[in-house]
């Protein structure tokens, strides 16, 4: 099947085609939910892929704050499975130990083991919360724990949440980049794991338009559903 080989066969026009479904599979998902959990989500995901990179970047030191961290925490457990006990957990951490937390970890990029471990002396935070900090604030070196995009991969079943387990999920993230950036250098990992998670979203929703970013022909034009990543990129360059 086409959808099988997407993975497994980079091709970059299909990978650019369903990037630009983000917001239609977020738009998806949205739908099944409760309105105002909807609304919170739809909110919370523009937030996290626009705004909160940019806050990051423009910082004289790379950090997040706790209101931030508690936001991002909101926005990771609406996505995916809600826990509130963790909502309560990450709203303990004091401003002063999330800031110097987090600027320690943004100083170890590229070292992402070394970056994961400085985020998880958090409370609440385990590899998944912190792979999100690393992928908003440096885009171009991390991507999201995200379940659907890890799902997508072959050899990483089960999902496990562990900081060995976040670097095999990587391991097989960069050599996707590699492929896309011989086309286009400003793919970024969070990108790719944008990708995974709506090829995985869409092909579990049985949705036709995954089928049609998967054909022949030329690339689809669409506003841009990246999360800025490449904006922001240029933005910092």
């Amino acid at each position: 099947m086409e959808m099988e080989k997407f993975v497994v066969n980079v091709d970059c026009q299909k990978w650019a085609n369903v990037l630009k479904l983000y917001k239609e599979g977020m738009k998806i998902k949205i739908d099944k939910m409760k309105i105002e959990k909807g609304k919170e989500l739809n909110t919370l995901d523009s937030w996290f892929q626009n705004e909160l990179p940019v806050a990051i970047q423009e910082r004289e030191e790379k950090h997040i704050t706790k209101p931030e961290l508690c936001k991002l925490m909101k926005w990771k457990l609406s996505r995916g499975k809600f826990r509130p006990r963790l909502q309560q957990m990450v709203e303990s951490n004091p401003e002063e130990i999330v800031v110097s937390a987090s600027k320690k970890a943004f100083k170890c990029i590229p070292n992402l083991k070394k970056a994961i471990e400085e985020l998880t002396v958090l409370k609440a935070v385990g590899p998944a919360t912190a792979s999100a900090v690393l992928a908003a604030g440096a885009p171009e070196h991390a991507a999201f724990m995200a379940d659907e995009s890890m799902q997508a991969l072959s050899g990483l079943q089960p999902l496990q949440y562990t900081v060995g387990f976040y670097l095999q999920y990587m391991d097989k993230i960069k050599p996707i980049l590699k492929i896309l950036q011989k086309e286009d250098k400003s793919w970024t990992p969070h990108q790719v794991e944008l990708t995974l998670w709506t090829y995985q979203y869409l092909k579990q929703a049985d949705s036709a338009l995954l089928n049609e970013a998967l054909e022949s022909g030329p690339k689809r034009k669409s506003e841009n559903t990246n999360g800025n990543t490449k904006s922001n990129k240029k933005q910092k360059s």
